[in-house]
């Protein structure tokens, strides 16, 4: 049986190839290790094989994991934010990837703690491709409101707009997978020319991550490949890595 450290050095030359064949560095994309369903010995594996940034979909869950996780652990909200679950995202995470709507944002403000790091927000944007389908909806801020978004996350203290967070469709194909991380890329660069210092382009899970690396992702979100089949029941459709 492979170990996580294996599957790890998996991961990393599957990137490295993606990252060469689009003409970028690998060192350009960085990993989040999803650990939704998993247990703390799994992450505690993670972290001695390398890894450092970790993403939880349900609070619940993640803060056991926080309390007893090595305390230089990168924890990435992931999933839905409901707004009776902002003080503690605010308060127990480094980064919040799924933001969308202004009154969000301005609660994970007001409620980040004054001591401390900034938050590190991402815009989590709603995909287009498929959308007129008949696909269920996914979660996001639409893409004709994105900018207004943006511009209004810039002014509130206690958060650093990083960039925009993207979760596909499932049932896309490749070249619609392709469609939709180059249409999220273009509105990445409008807003970096529009005068925003964004750094991070969060694309790519377990089936799709070397098309995103491939079309510009900076950060891919993995479980699956890492850690193996959850072996805790239950899945979030509105974020995260599925």
């Amino acid at each position: 049986m492979k170990s996580i450290t294996d599957h790890l050095g998996e991961i990393r030359t599957r990137i490295t190839r993606a990252a060469a064949r689009a003409g970028r560095a690998a060192e350009a994309v960085s990993l989040l290790a999803v650990s939704k369903g998993h247990g703390l010995a799994a992450i505690q594996d993670a972290w001695a094989a390398g890894v450092t940034d970790f993403g939880e979909n349900y609070l619940h869950e993640a803060m056991p994991k926080i309390s007893a996780g090595h305390r230089d652990m990168r924890w990435h909200f992931i999933g839905r934010i409901q707004s009776n679950k902002t003080r503690d995202i605010a308060a127990s995470f480094a980064w919040a990837q799924t933001v969308s709507s202004a009154r969000i944002a301005g609660r994970l403000s007001a409620q980040r703690p004054h001591y401390g790091a900034e938050l590190q927000v991402c815009i989590q944007v709603q995909p287009e491709v498929g959308a007129a389908g008949g696909m269920v909806p996914r979660a996001g801020c639409p893409r004709t409101e994105v900018a207004a978004l943006a511009a209004m996350i810039a002014t509130l203290p206690r958060l650093r707009l990083r960039g925009l967070m993207l979760i596909p469709h499932a049932e896309l194909g490749e070249e619609e997978l392709r469609l939709e991380f180059r249409q999220t890329r273009r509105l990445f660069d409008e807003l970096c020319a529009a005068g925003h210092a964004l750094d991070t382009l969060s694309m790519g899970m377990s089936d799709d991550f070397e098309l995103a690396v491939e079309e510009g992702s900076t950060m891919v979100r993995i479980g699956t490949a890492l850690f193996g089949p959850r072996p805790v029941a239950g899945d979030n459709p509105a974020g995260g890595e599925t």
